[in-house]
C-alpha cells in the first residue's frame, strides 16, 4: 500500500518508518511511505510555508500555492506506484480536530485503497480554499487539540498497516483485538502462574477451547459494560454469542 505524507517536519516519520510492524512492513516491500516537505515547493528565500491569517487574529496559516504543489507531486507519485488516483483509490486526507473520528469500522474500509496522501496541517490550520479544491476527506483522532498533523498521520497509519494482509505475525491477533467486534479486549495472561498471589483463570489452563471462547467472550462483556457502555448498547450479538448471553442470565 502507498502513503504520501506532506509534513513539513519530515523526521518526524523515522519513528513509524524504520520501527515495529510497520518498518518491518515497508523493508518487505509491503508498504512505501514517502514523506513530501512543502517547503522545497516554495519560492523565496526563507521557505515559506505560512502566513498571517486575513481579518487578523492569533497564529499563522499555512498557505495554499505550496501545500498544493506538494499534493500534485504526491498524485505523481502514487501514480507511479500503480495507485489509480482518476477513481478515488488514493484519497487525499486532511488530519483536522474538524474531521470524523477515527474508528474502528472507518480503518476497515481503509485497507481496500491502493494508498492515502495524508496532509499534516500546523500553526492554525490551512487555508481554506486549498481543502475544498483537494481534500477528499478529513479525519480526526479525537476530541482534543495538537500542535500538528503528524502524530495523527502517524496513528491513522499504523491503524490501517496492521490489517494489511501477511503483516501482521499472526493475522488472527488483528480480528481479535479491541472494537474488531465491537467490544473491548478480553484480559490476557502468560507465565509465571502466580504473580503476586493473583494466578490465571482455571479455564485457560483446561484446553478446552468452547469453554475458553466462551469465558473470553463474557470478559469481553463485563468490560465493555463497566468501561464503554455506549458501545454495549450498540453491540448485536450472533447466534453463538447470544446463547452465551443467554447461559449468563440462567
Amino acid at each position: 500500500m502507498f502513503f504520501a505524507v506532506i509534513s513539513i517536519l519530515p523526521e518526524m516519520f523515522s519513528a513509524i518508518k524504520e520501527y515495529g510492524i510497520v518498518g518491518r512492513a515497508v523493508k518487505n516491500g509491503q508498504v512505501n511511505i514517502q514523506v513530501i516537505n512543502p517547503r522545497n515547493f516554495t519560492t523565496d528565500n526563507y521557505k515559506r510555508i505560512d502566513e498571517r491569517p486575513f481579518g487578523g487574529g492569533p497564529g499563522m496559516v499555512m498557505m495554499a500555492e505550496p501545500l498544493e504543489k506538494a499534493i500534485l507531486y504526491a498524485k505523481e507519485l502514487a501514480g507511479r506506484a500503480g495507485c489509480d488516483i482518476q477513481n478515488g483509490r488514493c484519497p487525499v486526507v486532511y488530519l483536522s480536530p474538524q474531521g470524523k473520528t477515527l474508528s474502528e469500522p472507518l480503518v476497515a474500509t481503509m485497507p481496500n485503497l491502493d494508498g492515502m496522501i495524508l496532509l499534516c496541517g500546523r500553526y492554525e490550520g490551512i487555508d481554506e480554499r486549498l481543502i475544498t479544491c483537494y481534500v477528499d476527506q478529513e479525519i480526526s483522532i479525537g476530541d482534543y487539540v495538537l500542535t500538528g498533523g503528524e502524530l495523527p498521520a502517524m496513528v491513522l497509519m499504523d491503524s490501517v498497516i496492521r490489517r494489511l494482509p501477511k503483516i501482521m505475525g499472526d493475522d488472527l491477533s488483528a480480528e481479535q483485538d479491541s472494537f474488531v467486534d465491537g467490544l473491548l479486549d478480553y484480559p490476557h495472561y502468560t507465565k509465571p502462574l502466580d504473580f503476586h498471589g493473583q494466578t490465571v483463570p482455571s479455564v485457560l489452563l483446561s484446553g478446552h477451547h468452547a469453554n475458553i471462547n466462551k469465558w473470553r467472550f463474557l470478559e469481553q462483556v463485563k468490560r465493555t459494560k463497566a468501561r464503554r457502555p455506549e458501545l454495549w448498547q450498540n453491540f448485536i450479538p450472533n447466534k453463538q454469542q447470544a446463547k452465551w448471553l443467554k447461559d449468563l442470565e440462567d
